[in-house]
Order: C-alpha cells, then structure tokens, then sequence
C-alpha cells in the first residue's frame, strides 16, 4: 500500500506526548496520527461522536431535572418546617434562656452526629422513608 509523505508542524508538548505515547504502545508515531487522522475523517465516526454527545446531553438533562426538583423540594421542606416551628414555638422565659441554650448546643452536636453516621452509611433517609411507606403499603393493599 502506498503511502503520502507530510511533514508536520505540532506543538512542541504535543509532540512529546505523541513520543511518550507511541513508547508506552510500542507502535510507530505514523500509525497513530494514521489512526487519529483517520478517526476524524470518518462519516460514521462523526455520527457515533454525535449519537453519544446526543445521549449524554439527554443523560445530562435529566440528571439536572432532578437535582432541580430535589433542590425545590428541599426549599419547601426546610420553609415549611421554619414556619411550623416559628408558629408553635412559644417564648423562653429569661431565667431559663441559658439552659435551653445549653440544652440547645447538646441537641446540635448530637444532631451533627448522627447526620456524619447517616452520611457515612451511604443512604438517603428520604429513600429509607419511601421503601418504609411503600412496605406498609403493600402490607396493607393501598396505593403509597
């Protein structure tokens, strides 16, 4: 098979990646500019680069709806629950600020605790609750 000669102009990093490259696989620098040239040159290599950049950005989006709609459902978590709080909450006498802030801080750290377990377990306690609903459901016949 003949072959057509060039002499190409790279970059200088890009021409020692190429001499690593071509060490490390044992080929020829040719054969993988070869290669490449012809990978870029392809109708079907162009097609496939675009069916899987198409499906990415598919995969993409939807990963990005959910974060979208979690992210709502977690604004309206927390405001809902500020607002329950804020309404049934009734003041603290003066005399008993100091030991409910204590009382407080010890609740918090036993909260962050428990939260670094949880976290650490790899679960997610909106998961654990929607597997616990859908169990009862079953057990019970209705529809979680």
């Amino acid at each position: 098979m003949s072959r057509a000669r060039l002499n190409l102009f790279i970059q200088p990093e890009h021409a020692k990646r190429l001499n690593e490259l071509a060490i490390t696989k044992g080929v020829s620098k040719s054969s993988i500019i070869a290669a490449a040239l012809a990978s870029w040159l392809s109708p079907e290599s162009g097609e496939q680069r675009e069916v899987a950049m198409a499906k990415r950005l598919d995969r993409l989006s939807s990963q990005f709806e959910r974060l979208e709609r979690d992210q709502h459902i977690l604004i309206e978590t927390v405001a809902l629950y500020v607002r329950y709080y804020l309404t049934v909450s009734t003041p603290i006498p003066e005399v008993h600020q100091e030991a409910a802030r204590s009382q407080g801080k010890l609740r918090f750290s036993q909260f962050v605790e428990q939260l670094g377990r949880h976290l650490q377990r790899g679960r997610s306690l909106v998961k654990d609750v929607h597997e616990e609903v859908q169990a009862e459901a079953q057990v019970s016949g209705e529809r979680p």
